[in-house]
Formats: structure tokens, sequence, C-alpha cells
């Protein structure tokens, strides 16, 4: 049985940081199939598989390895909290970690696998673990990373939040960490072609988002500013079998011109079905970024 993970951490620009916690997760048997790294969003996000067991040992010590090597509570050159340097929310130096099932048949051990290596970070880590989706009653990322490390550590002060496992405070360094079990979802970036701005991309972010007038089911957007200022649209596509890349595609060029897209990770095939040709997708790679690909299948 094969089961998948994708850590994100928060640290896109020290090259030597990331490959040493990717050598980290690259452990007991467990392969490393992708890393992208991203220092606009200042995140890098893993994409692991191995069997029940030997998958959670690896992402312990992967999460070990980045709570020694980022400190995501210590004050930047401008003296502001460092949860608001990069464009990605994010609570934690091991931000989420969701383990993810292919098949319906390994949801149980996907649930399994999450637990013990929820229970795991927070107690030999000394970091706080919330869970979020199926876990904990459909919660969600956003709902608990709202604020960032500051407005967290003030819920948990007043008692607004607890952790279902760790501490119940944020660690002095990593703050907290999200673990979930899910089926595959798709992180995937579309950049707007000039002169379209941050403002733009807010608000298409804003109209397409599941809860938006022209909202796609199961999907979260934001809009945000990359160097250059180039605007981006942000997406978690949570249901890509049912709302595939080309239909997000569709959905932002209604209100601008699309530059190129990013895909974040891996995605299954059915994903890109019907995507256009004449959206550049840099870097992709259908032999190592579809997951059938890449897991030989």
């Amino acid at each position: 049985m094969t089961l998948l993970a994708v850590p994100n951490v928060s640290e896109g620009r020290d090259r030597s940081t990331v490959a040493a916690i990717g050598a980290a997760f690259a452990s007991h048997g467990v392969r490393l199939l992708d890393t992208h790294s991203d220092a606009d969003h200042h995140r890098t996000v893993f994409t692991l598989a191995g069997p029940p067991v030997s998958l959670a040992e690896a992402l312990l010590e992967g999460a070990r390895a980045a709570v020694e090597g980022i400190d995501v509570i210590r004050t930047g050159a401008s003296g502001g909290d460092r949860s608001e340097i990069g464009q990605h929310p994010h609570v934690g130096a091991v931000d989420v970690v969701p383990v993810v099932y292919l098949e319906e048949s390994t949801r149980g051990a996907a649930c399994a696998e999450a637990l013990v290596l929820a229970d795991r970070i927070g107690e030999e880590l000394g970091v706080p673990v919330f869970l979020y989706g199926a876990l904990a009653g459909g919660r969600t990322r956003a709902e608990l990373r709202r604020g960032g490390t500051g407005r967290l550590r003030e819920r948990m002060r007043l008692g607004e939040l607890h952790p279902d496992f760790g501490p119940c405070q944020p660690h002095p360094g990593a703050g907290a960490t999200l673990v979930a079990a899910r089926e595959p979802l798709v992180a995937f970036n579309v950049q707007l072609e000039p002169p379209a701005r941050i403002e733009d991309a807010r608000r298409i972010a804003a109209l397409i988002r599941e809860a938006g007038a022209e909202g796609l089911p199961g999907l979260r957007a934001i809009g945000v500013e990359l160097g250059g200022a180039v605007a981006q649209v942000s997406t978690n596509v949570e249901r890509p079998l049912e709302v595939p890349l080309a239909a997000v595609v569709e959905a932002v060029g209604r209100h601008a011109d699309v530059a190129s897209a990013e895909l974040v990770g891996l995605a299954p095939r059915a994903a890109f079905d019907g995507f256009p040709l004449d959206v550049p997708l840099p870097g992709f790679d259908p032999e190592r970024h579809l997951i059938e690909n890449a897991l030989g299948c």
C-alpha cells in the first residue's frame, strides 16, 4: 500500500535549509517525488510516497529538521512578525502536513497515519498540532491560519483554540502545525498578463473561489503579487476530478488575460483533461508531475 504526503514548510529562499529538510524527508525508504520552492510565497512543498508507518517516520524526521532550521516567530528586518513575510499565509515552520490517499480503500490507513504523526509531532517536537478537514469535522486551514502566527498565539492564550496534540502554546520558533488526511488536491497558480495588478487578482479570486459569485466547487483562491509586480491568482483545487484545471483557467480568463500557469507539486492525470494548449506551464514535466507517472502506475 502506498500513501502520499505533501508537507509544506515556511521556507522558500534558503536552498541549503530546503535541501536539508528534503534529505530528512527522504528517509526510512520513503521516496521524495518532488520539491517545489517559491521565494515569493516563501514556501516549499514536498511530495512524498511510501507505505504506512515508514511514511510517518520520514515525515517526523523532516518535521524535526524544519523545526530546527526555520524560525517563524522571530522578527524580520522591518521589525514585523515573520508571518507577514512572504505571500502565503501560514502558522508554522511545518505549516501543513496532509497525508493523501489515492483510493477510498486506503482512506482509513491515511487517517491512522495522520493521527500517529500528529501525536508524535506534538509529543516529540513540542509543536502544537491542529487537525483540519475530515479529521476535525470540516474545520479549514483558513480558519486556523487567519491572522498568522501572532493571531494564533493570541487565540490560544485566550482559550479560543485548543490544539488536538502537543502543548497549549505555540512552539517558540516553529509555531504550530496543521495535519489532515485527504484525497488529492491540486495547488495551481495563474499569472495574469499586464497591465493586470494585485487588485485585479484579488477581485478575480473573490469571484471564483467556492463562496464567490462565480464560485467553482471546492476552489480556494487568493490574489498575490509576485516579484516584478506580477499579479497571480493562487488556488487550491480540492476537487480536481470534478473541477479540472482548464475550468480554473477559463474562470480566470473571463476577467483578465492569462500569461501562464504553474503547478505546485503533483496532480492526477485527469486534472489536465482539456487543458488549453496555448497556456504556458513552465517547468511542467508529465513524467514527474502527474501522480500516476511518478508512481509508475
